[in-house]
């Protein structure tokens, strides 16, 4: 069987949180750091460490099926490829900054004026839009010390927590777009890789489903069974237990991580009582 070729970024931000995706997927990789190229042995994937700025080139042109990549890229490359999957890590922001004594905050203060930046298509395609003409300044590499040393009066770039922002003596402004990691995929597979791609999707998405949920398991009267059980919101129905102690039963289901807080105060309110919340490793559903 042909393998299913798949690049990863080779450093940076992107590659530990790639390799730990493939790995909760059941699949071993081996001496991913000293080599380009690397061969799974337990399934038919091979792994390709690329520049991040080339991963986008590579999948257009097919020489690879599919890529762990930051969506933000894939818009700033204007590459023909899609997204197969967001992955919900690496999260940033892409972001218009400018020095935290600046007076306007407005994007018209950008006019006549100079932007840094590493994605000079999406901003041009932003201040297009927004019918500012400003000098766009590409540089590779650090764009935060562009306004510093003169070079712009502000920046467009990438945004995690903001820290970096903060110790340039940057303020951030506007936000363009959001971004995270995605699986994206070649214009076109064969039947193939497409069929390996699906499984691969498949036991992804079983990890992010994992991920984004938490095993329950409550105790409850037995006459509050019902009200309780329209309270948990995933699975189809919760698995009720009886307890030694008579008229209680042990319900166990899953909820949301983002619903948590909120369904537990529910629960409560309900009549469910010693409550047992636990991590979920895989969900297949």
């Amino acid at each position: 069987m042909t393998p299913l070729k798949i690049a990863i970024q080779k450093s940076g931000r992107l590659n530990q949180d790639s390799l730990q995706l493939l790995k909760a997927c059941g699949i071993s990789v081996d001496n991913g750091r000293d080599q380009l190229k690397v061969s799974v042995q337990n399934f038919p994937l091979e792994i390709f460490y690329l520049r991040n700025s080339d991963i986008p080139k590579y999948l257009e042109d097919g020489v690879i099926d599919i890529a762990i990549v930051g969506e933000n890229l894939l818009i700033e490359k204007e590459k023909n490829v899609s997204i197969v999957e967001r992955l919900g890590f690496s999260k940033c922001r892409v972001s218009i900054a400018v020095p935290k004594e600046t007076a306007v905050t407005d994007l018209s203060y950008f006019e006549g004026k100079k932007i840094a930046t590493s994605y000079p298509n999406t901003l041009k395609t932003y201040l297009d839009k927004n019918k500012v003409k400003a000098a766009v300044h590409v540089i590779s590499g650090s764009v935060e010390i562009a306004p510093n040393i003169g070079l712009a009066d502000g920046i467009f770039d990438i945004v995690s927590s903001g820290s970096t922002l903060f110790k340039n003596g940057l303020k951030e402004t506007q936000v363009v777009l959001k971004s995270e990691a995605v699986l994206a995929k070649a214009p076109s597979l064969t039947q193939e890789a497409q069929q390996l791609l699906d499984t691969l999707l498949f036991r992804i998405k079983a990890v992010q489903r994992a991920k984004n949920s938490k095993y329950i398991l409550l105790n409850v009267p037995n006459e509050k069974i019902e009200a309780v059980s329209t309270i948990l919101p995933v699975l189809k129905s919760p698995t009720i237990l009886p307890l030694a102690k008579v008229g209680w039963s042990s319900l166990h289901s899953v909820i949301e991580q983002s619903q948590f807080w909120e369904v537990i105060d529910q629960l409560k309110t309900a009549g469910a009582e010693d409550i047992l919340v636990v991590p979920i490793d895989k969900m297949v559903l």
